[in-house]
């Protein structure tokens, strides 16, 4: 606990003011201690004492990242094809990329398929600069994976990877085959009749099969009960809302992927709960 600066400024306070003194000698000492703990605390993104520059440059370095180890796995099959630029393509414009921002994406996904790119120099750094914020920590990894199965399959190689990349972000195998199953499952959702373009929601009435995705999306079985649903919705869309990310230091451009994600988990929730009849 960090009180000497109260201590002395009380101390000397009274000592030149007396009782007048000793209490304008805390205030100042309060102060100076505060000022204290914004230095040793450091680091992070968004807050936490740091100031706004050091703040953005760890959004953009947690930006870099991203696109960089996306582009590494492009790579896992042996080599980057037409396929794999279309989906990173895809990902930059579900964010908006455009203009510089598009550049840079473009740039750190290009710098991903060195051969010497530094994968794991580069996923300690996200670690440490995520440390204590292991939301931000999931959605680098689920941006891997989504990147992984956008084009409908996952190659044994990319798995092998995301192994690679869970285990150096701090995850377990356990955790990362979960979050691979409800990516697949989200992945149909989406193909099913999912509509991010337009708000979420479905255009028709649901089929057997999307209920099942839709509660796989939730992490739920679908023998469920609704509080089991309710309590697994309100877990992912604390996981995953887009302002708890904001104020945790998501970059600006990557919140378009939070939004998306919060419109499905929203759909399936409704879809479920529509299904069981519960409000």
């Amino acid at each position: 606990m960090q009180m000497w600066g109260k201590i002395l400024g009380a101390f000397f306070g009274f000592l030149l003011g007396g009782p007048f003194g000793l209490l304008l000698g805390l205030f100042l000492g309060h102060k100076f201690d505060k000022a204290r703990r914004n230095v040793y605390r450091g680091g992070g993104f968004g807050g936490f004492g740091t100031s706004r520059a050091n703040s953005e440059e760890r959004q953009a370095e947690f930006f870099y990242a991203g696109f960089a180890v996306m582009g590494h796995m492009a790579k896992a099959k042996g080599h980057v094809t037409e396929e794999e630029i279309r989906v990173a393509s895809a990902i930059m414009d579900r964010m908006n990329l455009h203009g510089e921002a598009r550049r840079q994406a473009q740039n750190a996904f290009r710098e991903g398929k060195e051969d010497a790119f530094p994968l794991e120099e580069t996923l300690a750094k996200v670690r440490q600069n995520c440390a204590g914020r292991a939301d931000l920590l999931q959605f680098f990894l689920e941006l891997q994976i989504q990147a992984a199965f956008a084009d409908g399959s996952l190659h044994q190689n990319e798995r092998q990877l995301l192994h690679v990349i869970a285990r150096s972000l701090g995850f377990s195998e356990r955790q990362l085959e979960q979050r691979l199953h409800m990516q697949e499952a989200a992945f149909r959702f989406q193909q099913g009749g999912f509509n991010q373009q337009h708000g979420g929601g479905f255009n028709q009435a649901p089929t057997r099969d999307q209920l099942a995705d839709a509660y796989e999306v939730l992490g739920v079985t679908e023998s469920a009960t609704s509080q089991e649903v309710k309590r697994a919705y309100r877990k992912q869309m604390n996981e995953h809302h887009p302002d708890k990310l904001a104020a945790k230091g998501l970059p600006p451009e990557m919140m378009e992927i939070a939004n998306q994600k919060a419109q499905e988990l929203q759909a399936a929730y409704d879809m479920i709960r529509k299904e069981k009849g519960f409000k």
